[in-house]
């Protein structure tokens, strides 16, 4: 899971946004005065100071001042003097709301901890730094940066890096920070939770003896050897070990000082140490880990407790529930009641247990519930656990169990054991973060698939719900009238949702859009405006006009491609009749050095094709023409053999393949074919049958049958390829078994990139009235949620909800219509392939891939 989402939920309560950083949370410094010709430049999380000579190098070694809340003040201060005095460019993170959030449990581990950033000209300097500043922090307490080297005591830190902003494509094809190495080529500069120097750079000798410190404190005396890392966090890891001196297996528990801060503001040690007192007051209560030792080794802080045989509840559903599959066999469903039936009763069983001991455990979820080998329980992670009496909320909770606010002590454990008997069935709960309401419909869902006793459920349902008025559950229906209100709810609630007063984004939707895709058809304006419009929702001329505007001149650091940025905003302005506005946003991508981007359809170059082809059409610009050209041959000279490393329609060869088809319709070349057979297969290459037969696209640790990154959207591209090879037998197979993948009872998610919507968009756009078609539609109803006067969906992990088109209801909308519209409805550049060769000057010119 993403632990980024978490942070963007503490702005607002329906929708994903930026962590609030207002004039009032900054820090005291932000105001001092600055000398003659400096700038203060504020952004949204850090607050950077420009001296009057720019004279920094585009990358060396920086230094991170650590802090936390009681020294953030005095390391800024001295911080702010020493480099306004030297003329060095700094910058620092704007208030403690954003100190507290770059310290939280979840936050990024190699990025936690920093506060001040200061940027040494050369390596006399970075010695000046550390000597002079670092005699004038001394002493002050702030978490250890992980991706940096820490010198002395703290709170400096240093890791070579990029000053200047600059982006290469990693391995995996994403666009990602730079450095430049030994040769001049740019490579990605890595943040990595373990400091490293560049293989290039050389070590300089004033860091010399703090690298040899570091590598001082070891766990050789220990009498613990450790196999392997469980888990880990902000706040610290997780490990599976054995005692060498009894052979026992444990768990040991990490904690770093200042770092993994909860709500309460305790940091991940202040619970550790919480955590043994509870478990040392819950001894010998079944189902409870035991205390076996604790210890500090440098200045980490360790638990280590009896190791509990099993795997967490969460691991369990991919392999046993039943509604994974197209038609569940009512003998696995009752076998599968059964078991949830079991473990709910022996985890309640524990949770009696542990509150008669006058302990609230606090944290109920799937991912600290072990089941053993023989289906008995224990629960695990104790850290937030409490004394009954403290009559306490919260400070740390899995979503999907989070109590609300009116739930104290062991109120908040029955809360949780209620989610838990809808959870086991569907582990949908999330949802009542938003609406507790939706406890109803979950629970008459439940009664209608799985022969679960109707009290277990309206029990659950009363506990969730108290205090929350009945209403109607959502539903959509697959004919025309229930289309119209469909179409109606859905985009109501998108429009309602706008914001046109706001820069940074039009309509909210999934985290990405703060990284750059606000403008694009994933999670941007665009795609938003692309659904509205190709489903019959109407047009709307402020949303356009801001679109318009923003991609004349985006904001830095926007996304070029198709679906992440400007390629995608120029394809929907292009279709709603902006024409001039679409080509200045061509203008910008084509200034950049767009031949080196990747080759996914995301946001790399058959993007790039397919959107200048299809302007090149519209205007007749051969200029465009010749990009577009350009893109395909670069893209097919870089076909790289085996399997695609990152497979599916968005990041792998079917989104390449889907530019072939359409530039082989565009030209006749039957080579164009072959290559995008060759790009599909290389994602087959990656993929694997489950035991229905469905294909699913192999990611390692999962597989997935999405539209976004899984089998389905490779499905899309096959049917393209094959409305031209219809006797192809090795892909008609292929389309068969990804039908089969697009035909499961649940989805986790309702989104169209990864979720039901995105099924529901594949089988609609072969057979409108296969059953399965309808099913969808009504199932997509279980996600809903009522958002103004209309009906919303939850985007990416289920937090909050999105109006987007990959992720949220804008996507939905889209998918519904691609059933029932009366008009086609699809994915920009899918349906459109014409029965043979438009006749025209490129006609002649074969794209053939380069030898290696």
């Amino acid at each position: 899971m993403d632990k980024r989402y978490e942070l963007y939920c503490l702005a607002d309560k329906f929708f994903y946004d930026t962590p609030p950083t207002t004039r009032e949370t900054e820090f005291d410094i932000a105001d001092r005065p600055l000398p003659e010709g400096w700038e203060r430049v504020r952004g949204d999380e850090w607050t950077v100071y420009v001296p009057p000579v720019q004279n920094a190098p585009l990358q060396g070694w920086k230094v991170h001042v650590t802090g936390c809340a009681e020294s953030a003040d005095k390391a800024l201060a001295h911080s702010f003097d020493y480099c306004v005095e030297h003329g060095i460019e700094f910058k620092h993170l704007r208030g403690p709301g954003t100190l507290r959030m770059r310290n939280a449990k979840y936050a990024p581990r190699g990025a936690s901890g920093k506060l001040v950033t200061i940027y040494p000209r050369d390596e006399r300097e970075l010695e000046s730094v550390l000597e002079v500043l670092g005699e004038r922090l001394s002493g002050l307490p702030g978490p250890y940066i992980l991706s940096d080297l820490r010198i002395g005591e703290g709170p400096l830190h240093v890791r070579y890096g990029g000053f200047a902003e600059r982006r290469c494509l990693d391995e995996r094809g994403e666009l990602v920070a730079a450095l430049e190495n030994g040769s001049g080529e740019l490579v990605p500069d890595r943040r990595n939770p373990v400091f490293s120097v560049p293989e290039w750079v050389t070590l300089p000798r004033c860091l010399e003896p703090h690298l040899a410190a570091r590598g001082s404190t070891t766990t050789t005396d220990l009498p613990y050897r450790i196999e392997k890392a469980l888990h880990f966090s902000n706040g610290g890891g997780v490990y599976q070990g054995v005692d060498t001196r009894t052979g026992e297996k444990v768990v040991l528990k990490e904690a770093r000082p200042y770092a993994g801060l909860a709500a309460d503001g305790a940091d991940a040690v202040e619970r550790l140490n919480r955590e043994r007192d509870i478990l040392t007051r819950l001894d010998g209560v079944e189902g409870i880990p035991a205390v076996r030792d604790s210890f500090t080794l440098g200045e980490h802080h360790f638990l280590v407790q009896e190791f509990i045989e099993g795997r967490t509840l969460n691991t369990f559903f991919a392999e046993r529930h039943p509604m994974l599959d197209p038609e569940p066999e009512p003998g696995k469903v009752t076998a599968y009641t059964a078991w949830a039936l079991r473990v709910h009763e022996g985890v309640e069983r524990v949770v009696d247990a542990i509150n008669e001991r006058g302990v609230a455990f606090n944290d109920l979820h799937m991912f600290n519930i072990m089941v053993r080998p023989d289906d008995t329980v224990a629960l695990i992670d104790f850290e937030v656990a409490a004394p009954a009496s403290d009559g306490g909320r919260q400070t740390l909770a899995n979503p999907a169990f989070l109590a609300p606010p009116d739930r104290r002590g062991t109120e908040v454990d029955r809360y949780s054991l209620a989610c838990l008997r809808l959870a086991l069935f569907v582990p949908m709960t999330t949802l009542f973060v938003m609406d507790r309401g939706k406890a109803r419909q979950l629970a008459d869902l439940i009664a209608e698939y799985f022969p679960v006793p109707r009290p277990f459920l309206d029990e659950a349902v009363e506990e969730i719900t108290r205090g929350v008025p009945e209403a109607p559950a959502p539903v959509f229906e697959p004919d025309a009238d229930g289309w119209d209100r469909a179409r109606g709810a859905l985009a109501g609630a998108v429009l309602a949702s706008a914001t046109p007063q706001r820069r940074d984004r039009l309509f909210p939707g999934d985290v990405e859009q703060f990284a750059g895709a606000a403008l694009g058809l994933a999670y941007g304006a665009a795609g938003v405006l692309y659904a509205l419009d190709a489903t019959g929702a109407g047009r709307h001329p402020v949303h356009e006009e801001w679109l318009a505007d923003r991609a004349a001149d985006p904001p830095r650091g926007t996304g070029l491609g198709l679906y992440d940025g400007l390629q995608g905003a120029a394809y929907t302005l292009a279709r709603l009749g902006h024409l001039d506005a679409a080509l200045d946003a061509v203008a910008h991508c084509l200034n950049e050095r767009w031949e080196r981007l990747g080759d996914d359809l995301h946001g790399g170059l058959p993007g790039y094709a397919l959107v200048l082809g299809h302007l090149a059409d519209l205007t007749g610009e051969r200029s465009l023409e010749d990009a577009a050209r350009r893109a395909v041959q670069i893209t097919a000279d870089r076909a790289p053999d085996g399997p695609s490393p990152r497979p599916g329609l968005l990041y792998g060869g079917a989104g390449a393949a889907l530019m072939f088809v359409r530039r082989y319709e565009k030209t006749g070349d039957p080579a164009l074919l072959d290559l995008a057979a060759a790009a599909l297969r290389r994602d087959l290459a990656a993929c694997v049958k489950d035991d229905n037969g469905a294909l699913h696209v192999d990611q390692g640790h999962r597989v997935l049958p999405y539209l976004g990154r899984g089998s389905v959207g490779v499905g899309l591209v096959v049917d393209e390829y094959l409305r031209h090879r219809p006797d192809d037998a090795e892909f008609q197979d292929v389309r068969s078994s990804v039908r089969l993948a697009a035909m499961s009872r649940y989805y986790a998610q309702p989104g169209l990139f990864n979720g039901r919507a995105g099924m529901l968009l594949y089988l609609a756009g072969q057979d409108r009235d296969d059953p399965r078609v309808a099913r969808h539609i009504r199932d997509l109803a279980w996600h809903a949620l009522p958002y103004a006067d209309g009906l919303a969906v939850p985007g990416e992990h289920m937090y909050r909800l999105s109006m987007d088109l990959a992720t949220g209801t804008a996507g939905v909308l889209l998918a519904i219509g691609a059933a029932c519209h009366d008009a086609p409805v699809g994915l920009p550049f899918f349906g459109t392939a014409q029965v043979h060769p438009v006749e025209t000057s490129t006609a002649a010119t074969s794209i053939q891939p380069e030898r290696r």
